[in-house]
């Protein structure tokens, strides 16, 4: 069917500007008309026989008195219906819109603008794809508005019912809620399909929006429904409880377990303040769990209840003689402590700081004691705090606040008289969130722990019945912390007192983790040290215990794997290399060969004693010094000390100051991927370079250590019995010590002081004196030196001496 709309051809028309109204063709609607201009074009136009004039929307609808630059080029041709004149000088028309123009020329501009206009769209052409594209359309404005409630349904039938496709468009394109913009470029559209396309789309778009709305809107309405639901319960369960009395059973359970508490005063009132609040909270709530956890950590505090003590001294020692091999200093000075406590029945007394290095049985000692004195034993583990809530528990106000760890463990136990050991006390730390160390001066000091307050209990605690133990590899630990604890060493053990521990108590544990009979295997004493000397590095014993774990497991998979029974299973040396594989250290074979410029030095480590080599060369140059190794500032000053010490010993003797000035130095530690610091290397690198600049051989078989200070005085170290043990493993014959160490010999076991021959010295002489197969004869090497000077020049003696 074709459809031909007949338009007068260069027609003047009346032009009425609108703001924000796009009308397109077979709309009617009303219009307001207020300005001058305007309402001079509509009386005009409502003079004419036809009542037509042209509408076109502003680009601006801010613009009062509008150009024709600042309007739309197309519009419509619109009749005016009705005419009225308002008591407020202005006029309400209703307009039908006609045809869709576009303007072709402007001839007047006053006293109201009129422009010649054309037919926009000529021709509507129906054609099957656009009776398609229409019906879609429909279909799609159908859902559209079945969606959008603010769309009259009449509105919907109509487009329905409609059967020209570009009617169809227009008619879809008024009803829609889009722009000025949008709705000015679908009437300016000439092709009827792409009208259409772009109508569909909008309305795509249009309905995913509301759907996303109205999914929203559901799960808004749900969750209020949700909510209202169950206030209403809640409101209902607390009717019920009120009228069954629950809650206030409840609430005078909670009362009566107070009163028959044995907790403070304090804590009592601060109870009961509670529970009576507790009264006037809907118990559904959070603040009543917030509040009921707090009573209810109140109550379970052990107030009152304590462990009874056995202070058997005998008891004691015979069982920590039991478990524990050595360390007798400790020992003793914990049978004193357990001693003055049962003499006054009171916890008295610093904190004991059980200080060694891993394995050699600090947190294991604690549980001893704690056994031995019949307490529970807690154990807490600080490497890696960094939280003052973790001592001292967090405020309620904080959501998922609980007590501190020693609060938690004491009422874990439900004795407030435990053994508890703070272990790693060196590995704690602080951050934003606070120092836990500064927390436990509180803890440690006994005229403040017997009012301890915890950030959540928020009342005062006795923790002076508690008995704490710490352990630290180290002491690198806060200085006003390390004041309130009495520092117990556990040095490294001995070879014999590895061997003794092993077989006492790691092979028969082992034995029985892994199912094994006392008869079906054993370990010899030669497989034990072959064990100790070339699978473990070690202070203590732990490694050595995983040793002869894997022995035993792989025992017990050769008996599955053959199938036969294990009768008298013998481990000598050489098996070990099919248990344990390859030596991994092998201290036998460290260069004992006497060596000029090259000294042993025993050295102190987190994990025992250990071996330094010191390494120095002499070459021409001009007085430089190298130090390489990874060396601290205490060690590289001690090198320092050392050079100027010598030079000034040498020079005593007639040494020429110009031999440093032609020479270099180079001083070398090798494992270089190591820190090393410290200042007892003093002596040795004196000994090297002494070797150095003499050309003389130093032993061998010898080891030392020892501080130094200028006037060759040498002063006392720490860690001896460590560096023993480490010069012992080594198979060093000679040691060179600190006169004012001596005293210290007494600790060390026999048998090491039996094969090492140990020598104290006050002076850098007597060292010089016994480092060397023969005495230094100074005055003669000098001379020897001087000459061979004068011959070849001072930079060639190094090779001729």
């Amino acid at each position: 069917m074709t459809a031909i709309l007949e338009y007068a051809d260069q027609t003047l028309y009346p032009v009425l500007p609108m703001r924000d109204v796009v009308l397109f063709p077979g709309m009617v609607v009303p219009l307001f008309v207020g300005r001058i201009k305007s309402m001079k074009a509509v009386d005009a136009a409502y003079q004419t026989e036809n009542k037509q004039l042209l509408l076109l929307t502003q680009k601006s609808a801010a613009e009062n008195d509008p150009a024709e630059i600042d309007l739309y080029q197309t519009g419509v041709i619109a009749q005016i219906l009705q005419y009225l004149k308002l008591p407020d000088h202005t006029l309400k028309i209703l307009v039908e819109a006609k045809s869709c123009v576009s303007v072709t020329s402007w001839e007047e501009m006053q006293p109201f603008m009129r422009a010649i206009a054309q037919p926009a769209h000529t021709l509507t052409l129906e054609s099957r794809e656009n009776e398609v594209l229409g019906k879609l359309l429909a279909h799609q404005f159908e859902q559209y508005a079945k969606l959008n409630k603010k769309i009259n349904q009449d509105v919907a039938v109509r487009v329905e019912s409609t059967q020209d496709a570009q009617q169809m468009s227009y008619m879809v394109a008024s009803n829609l809620p889009i722009k000025t913009q949008e709705k000015q470029n679908l009437l300016e559209m000439a092709s009827i399909k792409d009208r259409i396309e772009r109508l569909i789309a909008i309305i795509e778009a249009e309905i995913d929006l509301l759907q996303v709305d109205q999914r929203i809107r559901a799960k808004v309405k749900k969750q209020m429904e949700k909510t209202q639901r169950e206030y209403y319960l809640n409101e209902q369960v607390k009717a019920i409880q009120e009228e069954l009395g629950q809650q206030h059973q409840e609430i005078e359970n909670l009362k009566k377990q107070v009163e028959e508490s044995a907790m403070s005063e304090e804590a009592r009132q601060k109870a009961l303040s509670e529970i009576n609040r507790l009264n006037y909270i809907p118990p559904m709530s959070a603040e009543a769990s917030v509040a009921r956890n707090y009573i209810e950590s109140l109550l379970s505090f052990p107030w009152g209840i304590k462990t009874k003590s056995r202070y058997n001294i005998e008891y004691v020692k015979n069982k920590l003689e039991k478990q524990h091999h050595g360390l007798e200093k400790v020992k003793e000075r914990i049978l004193e402590h357990l001693a003055v406590q049962k003499r006054v029945q009171k916890i008295q007394g610093p904190i004991l700081l059980l200080v060694g290095p891993p394995g050699v049985g600090k947190t294991s000692l604690a549980q001893s004691i704690a056994e031995a004195i019949g307490r529970d034993f807690l154990r807490i583990a600080l490497g890696g705090v960094r939280d003052e809530a973790e001592i001292r528990g967090h405020r309620r106000t904080y959501v998922g606040a609980m007590p501190g760890k020693i609060v938690q463990k004491i009422i874990k136990c439900g004795s407030s008289n435990p053994v508890i050991l703070l272990d790693e006390i060196d590995k704690i730390s602080s951050d934003y969130r606070g120092d836990p160390s500064s927390a436990l001066l509180e803890v440690f000091d006994p005229e403040q722990n017997t009012r301890f307050n915890d950030h959540y209990l928020e009342v005062d605690l006795d923790l002076s019945d508690v008995m704490f133990i710490t352990t630290a590899n180290s002491l690198d630990i806060p200085a006003p912390l390390l004041d309130r604890m009495e520092v117990i060493s556990l040095s490294g053990y001995s070879e014999d007192e590895k061997i003794s521990i092993a077989e006492h108590h790691l092979i028969p544990k082992q034995k029985k983790v892994h199912g094994l009979k006392k008869s079906e295997i054993d370990i010899s004493r030669a497989a034990l040290e072959s064990m100790i000397s070339h699978y473990t590095l070690e202070a203590g014993v732990r490694q050595l215990s995983r040793e002869i774990a894997k022995v035993c497991r792989k025992v017990v998979k050769k008996y599955f794997s053959t199938r036969s029974n294990i009768k008298e299973l013998l481990i000598e040396p050489e098996h070990l290399e099919e248990y344990l594989g390859v030596w991994r250290y092998k201290y036998e074979e460290i260069e004992h060969k006497d060596r000029v410029g090259v000294v042993k030095a025993m050295a102190w480590t987190a994990t025992g004693g250990d071996m330094l080599t010191i390494e120095s060369i002499l070459y021409p140059g001009q007085a430089k010094v190298t130090l390489t190794g990874r060396l601290g500032d205490t060690m590289q000053e001690s090198f320092k000390a050392a050079l100027s010490l010598v030079r000034a010993y040498l020079s005593s003797y007639g040494f020429e100051s110009i031999f440093f000035e032609k020479n270099d130095i180079h001083l070398h530690v090798p494992q270089g991927a190591t820190p090393k610091d410290g200042p007892s290397a003093g002596i040795t690198m004196c000994v090297a370079l002494l070797s150095l600049l003499t050309k003389t051989p130093v032993r061998g078989d010898l080891a030392m250590t020892g501080e130094i200070t200028l006037r060759g005085d040498v002063l006392p170290i720490g860690g001896l019995k460590e560096k023993l043990l480490a010069a012992r493993q080594a198979d060093v014959k000679r040691v060179i010590i600190p006169f004012d160490n001596a005293r210290d010999l007494k600790e060390i076991p026999d048998n090491i002081k039996e094969i090492l021959e140990i020598h104290p010295v006050k002076r850098v002489e007597e060292a010089f004196d016994l480092c060397f197969r023969q005495p230094l004869n100074l005055p003669e090497i000098i001379n020897v030196m001087a000459a061979v000077s004068r011959q070849k020049g001072s930079t060639e003696v190094i090779d001729h001496v």
